[in-house]
């Protein structure tokens, strides 16, 4: 009686914890979905700032979140099949793959903390060396759209200020200058040669000038992508956990089973 109590227990048990497993899976992936939408939004929305930036951890943060996303879309799909038809293999495959991509989400959320923690540094010895000798020359194009772009987005002139533009090759050497004393970009209302006038109630004069508002802007993100990143990570153990529980009670069924034959 005891024998078949337990037995019932055991199935009860099974059960439940297929059913938890079945709706972890479909969180899992539609959780995939945000990790890989997040790493996207992080490429397209700063596409045109990353030739700014000294190293390419930024990027490669969110190229690993892409990876990642797309890894748990496909694992979660696997792991209902191998939850709903119950087979050993099918789910220590699936177990194996959420530890990988614990890791790899694990990595994301590092590199970006580490990034988050030598973003200022780098935007203070980078970007002003950027934007006053590549500004505008030539073979330079995409940095030069992405300087507009940043001083327009951003409503800010120059690295630290507009005066960093004074001490730029654009302005000292360009010939496109055209008397300009600042690049059009810098302007509130941007028009063909309005760069001529530095008075602020036509430029930008923004206090800590363009590194505050990027390294602000990119600091925000950092922030998003590692806690999306660990998060997920976090998750996963959890979903490991309970895969390896599901194992242990099918192999526990398997081998009486087998001592009942």
């Amino acid at each position: 009686m005891g024998s078949m109590y337990k037995d019932e227990q055991d199935d009860w048990v099974t059960v439940c914890l297929k059913y938890l497993l079945f709706v972890f899976n479909f969180l899992f992936w539609m959780g995939g979905g945000v990790v890989m939408g997040v790493g996207i939004w992080t490429l397209v929305d700063k596409g045109e700032y990353l030739s700014l930036l000294a190293s390419s951890t930024f990027a490669v943060s969110a190229y690993i979140l892409i990876l990642a996303g797309g890894l748990v879309m496909v694992t979660g799909f696997l792991g209902c099949c191998a939850v709903i038809r119950e087979q050993r293999s099918c789910l220590s495959t699936y177990f194996s793959c959420l530890l990988l991509i614990f890791i790899i989400e694990l990595v994301a959320g590092v590199l970006a903390y580490v990034y988050y923690q030598a973003l200022s540094e780098e935007l203070k010895q980078h970007l002003s060396k950027t934007m006053t000798e590549n500004y505008a020359q030539p073979g330079k194009e995409s940095i030069t759209q992405s300087v507009d772009r940043l001083q327009q987005d951003f409503k800010c002139c120059g690295s630290n200020n507009s005066f960093d533009w004074m001490h730029s090759a654009y302005i000292i050497t360009s010939p496109e200058t055209e008397k300009r004393l600042v690049p059009d970009s810098c302007c509130k209302t941007m028009t063909r040669l309005c760069g001529k006038r530095d008075h602020p109630s036509n430029i930008y004069k923004v206090e800590g000038g363009c590194i505050t508002k990027l390294e602000q802007f990119l600091a925000d993100h950092l922030l998003i992508i590692g806690a999306v990143g660990i998060g997920v990570a976090c998750l996963q153990l959890i979903g490991a956990v309970l895969t390896a529980c599901f194992i242990y009670l099918l192999y526990k069924e398997e081998e009486e089973d087998f001592s009942d034959v």
